[in-house]
Formats: structure tokens, C-alpha cells, sequence
């Protein structure tokens, strides 16, 4: 069975608590409902996904993939067409030379394929949250029943809400 999950977003402390008030005196038992900000949760203890962590663990699998095939493909091409990429270095260490530049263009492409951009850049709507948090303000978030969604959204959106969003937890 899916979850569904509601997230609304408050200016400041007095309309996060107001809000969690009114949803305490609408009978929206408790246990379902976090309060986010400070003084409150956290993100990171309410359990919203940093996005350069999985971005970091895609980058570094990309990586310990790439380095070596990147470093038999360096080899291989420099036996095979006997270019000289360092003139001044006898066969051999030219031969070792080419496999670590070809290890160096596999660790380059496991972190741009393999999420280095997320890593840089970010995305998703827990990074949203997260930032917002960072900001103060506050997050109102209440996981339920659709019925108890609909119910606290009803409930919500009397306050002065910079945000209010829907989520459904895909089945695992």
C-alpha cells in the first residue's frame, strides 16, 4: 500500500505552529504529522534523500568501472597505432604513460556520466525543502491516507502557505 504525503511550506515559527495547532484540533493524529525548522526536526532527521549522496555512490561506481578499462583502452590504443604521445620516454614507460592517461579520460567520464553533475548541481524537490529549511522557514508535512492528505490540506490552506504539495510513495 502507497503513502501519501503532504507538504506545506510556512513563512515563519507562528504560522508553522498555528498551523500544526489547527491540525491537532481537527482530530489529524499526530503521529502523522512532522513539524520541520528550526527548533523542530530536521531535515536530515525527518529523512529527506541529500541528493549528492546516491549522486556520490553513481559517480564513484562509474568511476572504479571506468578507471580501468579507461587504463586498457590507453594501453591498447598506444600499442596498437605506436603513437608517440611522450617522445622522450623510452617504450615501456611511454606503454604506462598512455595507460594513465587512459585511466585519467575513465575517471573524467565515471564522474560526469556517472552523476558528477548531480553532484554539483542538485535537484530534486528534497533539495527544494532543504533550501527552504535553510532559509527558515518551516514544513508542515503529514503522511497519511489520501482522506487524511485532503483532510489536512483543507486545513492548511486557511494559513498563509508559500507552498503546499502532494507526493504518493511509489509501492515498493
Amino acid at each position: 500500500m502507497s503513502s501519501n504525503y503532504l507538504i506545506a511550506v510556512l513563512p515563519d515559527r507562528m504560522e508553522a505552529e498555528a498551523a500544526y495547532t489547527a491540525l491537532e484540533s481537527a482530530h489529524v493524529p499526530l503521529e502523522q504529522v512532522s513539524l520541520l525548522g528550526r527548533g523542530y526536526k530536521s531535515a536530515d532527521e525527518f529523512g529527506f534523500i541529500n541528493p549528492s549522496e546516491p549522486a556520490q555512490k553513481q559517480a564513484l561506481g562509474m568511476i572504479y568501472v571506468l578507471v580501468p578499462f579507461g587504463c586498457i583502452l590507453g594501453s591498447t590504443f598506444h600499442l596498437m597505432t605506436g603513437a608517440e604521445m611522450f617522445p622522450w620516454a623510452y617504450p615501456t614507460v611511454s606503454h604506462i604513460l598512455g595507460g594513465l592517461v587512459g585511466a585519467l579520460f575513465g575517471a573524467s567520464g565515471g564522474f560526469f556520466v556517472g552523476g558528477g553533475v548531480g553532484l554539483l548541481v542538485g535537484g530534486g524537490d528534497a533539495l527544494r525543502y532543504r533550501n527552504r529549511l535553510d532559509a527558515g522557514k518551516y514544513l508542515i508535512v503529514v503522511k497519511g491516507a489520501e482522506t487524511l492528505t485532503y483532510k489536512a490540506t483543507d486545513i492548511l490552506r486557511q494559513f498563509e502557505l508559500e507552498n503546499i504539495q502532494g507526493y504518493v510513495e511509489p509501492e515498493s
